[in-house]
């Protein structure tokens, strides 16, 4: 993600967020970019009573509430384009939710939807969390923060979908990577 991704292409569609670009070549492929952004970054956040931290908040695009792990955007705000992006995690995870971490770890990164957009997240696993402010966002949003026990995720998650909220894939993601990093056991994976 940046003003001029790699493969570049021609820029059919410019948006104050999302870029329309093509491809040229043998192989024209349209795509999505966000020329105003370096990285996603999105955080696992587990209190010291093993309950996971999570965000529920519209989305527009899909037209219903998602629950998500915390996370944003890095390198987003003027003047501060080269923010590090666990500089990132942390403000957002602050923002967002009201806590704070004293451990930090990266997880690693993926692709959000290769084959749509240039988008990469990378992934914090937070501990030693404190609570200092309400959280729910910056003033354009409006941000449910849950905390929910490691071993209750899947029923919980499973009964958010059946109320016809959505449930944001990088939640699974980033337990499977805490998990396979043997950082901590985050409890038991639903597959």
């Amino acid at each position: 993600m940046s003003s001029e991704p790699e493969n570049g292409g021609e820029l059919l569609h410019g948006g104050k967020f999302i870029e329309l670009r093509q491809t040229t070549g043998d192989r024209p492929w349209e795509f999505a970019n966000r020329p105003n952004a370096k990285g996603v970054v999105a955080v696992l956040a587990v209190t010291d009573d093993k309950r996971v931290v999570l965000t529920e908040q519209f989305r527009p695009p899909v037209e219903k509430n998602v629950i998500e792990l915390p996370a944003g955007l890095a390198g987003d705000i003027p003047l501060q384009e080269d923010e590090p992006l666990e500089t990132a995690a942390r403000r957002e995870l602050k923002e967002e939710t009201g806590y704070e971490a004293k451990s930090w770890k990266p997880l690693g990164d993926t692709p959000t939807s290769a084959g749509l957009s240039t988008e990469v997240v990378t992934f914090f696993y937070a501990t030693g969390l404190t609570r200092v402010s309400d959280g729910g966002g910056d003033s354009s949003e409006d941000i449910k923060v849950h905390i929910v026990h490691q071993s209750d995720i899947p029923k919980w998650c499973n009964d958010r979908r059946a109320e016809g909220k959505l449930i944001d894939f990088k939640i699974y993601a980033a337990l499977y990577l805490a998990k396979s990093k043997s950082h901590e056991t985050i409890g038991r994976l639903w597959y």
